[in-house]
């Protein structure tokens, strides 16, 4: 798997962390191992003109998907498709906000915010009630099994 890391904000990240995180989710997910991700961390002003632009909603949010090639988990007995999976973009100010208000470390905030956004690259979405209990049930897991395999424990 290819994943780029482009940090774009004067906040620290662990590049390897995410990479690895990536990683993690794209096998689980049965995508091909060929895959290319990007992974852009912003400032506020860079994603609130993401944000307006391709959402048309006021203000920076917390983590944006831009899919490619449309690639979709692999199944069982499939060979999965090659391509460019897309971007992620991730607002580490935002994040670290949202951490603050749910009482866990910021660093679990970007990597659940990771998660949520390769799932968005691979067709996941919440917008009905069912599709939301699916999704935000397979980011759990997925996050909660990386970071038992890394030894960082609950996210809280």
């Amino acid at each position: 798997m290819s994943v780029d890391i482009l940090n774009e904000t004067d906040h620290t990240v662990d590049e390897t962390e995410f990479v690895d995180l990536s990683r993690y989710v794209l096998e689980q997910m049965r995508v091909h191992p060929q895959a290319e991700l990007c992974i852009r961390f912003v400032d506020e002003p860079t994603m609130t003109v993401l944000h307006e632009q391709w959402m048309d909603l006021a203000g920076p949010t917390d983590v944006m998907s831009f899919p490619m090639d449309e690639l979709r988990p692999g199944r069982e007995g499939e060979s999965p498709l090659e391509g460019v999976l897309g971007d992620i973009v991730l607002c580490p100010s935002v994040a670290e906000a949202q951490a603050v208000a749910a009482g866990h470390a910021t660093i679990e905030e970007m990597l659940l915010l990771t998660t949520h956004g390769i799932l968005h690259l691979l067709g996941y979405d919440h917008a009905e009630p069912d599709e939301e209990k699916e999704m935000f049930e397979l980011q759990r897991q997925l996050l909660l099994t990386f970071l038992a395999t890394r030894g960082r424990g609950d996210t809280g």
